[in-house]
């Protein structure tokens, strides 16, 4: 693991398109923008867990445990 010390304003690149940014450090919490196209996807790592842990259990379900997909409303 790479650790690297920044302070507020200063950037982090990864490649030439992202770009972790620290925007302000207040107390033991950071808050961090983050530059990048949109075909790279950014998700907080308890959201990401969360999305691995469903797609498991959907992986092991059988299909009539499975939620039935929404359907668009039908315009008339």
């Amino acid at each position: 693991m790479l650790i690297i010390t920044r302070k507020a304003g200063e950037k982090i690149m990864f490649g030439d398109d992202v770009v972790v940014e620290i925007m302000e450090v207040v107390g033991n919490q950071v808050r961090v923008g983050i530059q990048a196209p949109r075909s790279v996807r950014v998700y907080r790592e308890e959201l990401w867990e969360a999305v691995k842990r469903e797609n498991l259990a959907a992986v092991g379900a059988a299909p009539a445990d499975l939620p039935e997909p929404s359907r668009a409303p039908s315009v008339t």
